[in-house]
């Protein structure tokens, strides 16, 4: 089944909306990733946490410092395996335009973002090393290959 969460962005501020948010929704936090330092958000500051609130997976997202702020919100698709990851990004991209890191805006303006189920766990993962393989290997793709984000985690090369 796929997963579908919120993907909202804020400029520097997704811990407290995350906090925010899961006080007046219920629940709290569970999940925060730092970033690695190779992409647009500086080393060790939160690139994002997500929350499940009100019976909702929100991803709070900080946007670059200094970014326009053109996505607001987003959606995110969490899918089971390669097969259902293609088929999703097909249709979605259908009119569309791909981004990098497995985001794409479909013919109506709205972005999304798709990934493994497990992707927010290997970012988040206690293991630097390996969150930090996965994200350098995203950073490499348009549409994401689960199999290379595994491998990156394990510390294989494929």
């Amino acid at each position: 089944m796929i997963r579908l969460s919120t993907v909202l962005w804020f400029a520097g501020e997704a811990e407290q909306a995350a906090a925010f948010y899961a006080h007046i929704f219920g629940g709290q936090p569970n999940l925060t990733v730092r970033s690695i330092g190779e992409g647009p958000i500086p080393k060790g500051d939160v690139a994002g946490v997500g929350l499940d609130a009100g019976g909702q997976s929100i991803v709070a997202l900080n946007a670059p410092p200094g970014a326009p702020f053109p996505m607001g919100g987003a959606m995110m698709a969490g899918v089971a395996d390669q097969a259902e990851l293609d088929r999703v990004w097909d249709a979605l991209l259908e009119g569309g335009q791909p981004m990098m890191c497995g985001w794409l805006k479909d013919r109506f303006g709205v972005s999304w973002q798709i990934v493994p189920n497990d992707m927010g766990e290997m970012l988040a993962d206690s293991d630097v090393a390996a969150a930090t393989r996965v994200t350098r290997a995203m950073f490499r793709m348009i549409r994401l290959d689960i199999a290379a984000l595994h491998a990156a985690f394990k510390g294989e090369t494929q």
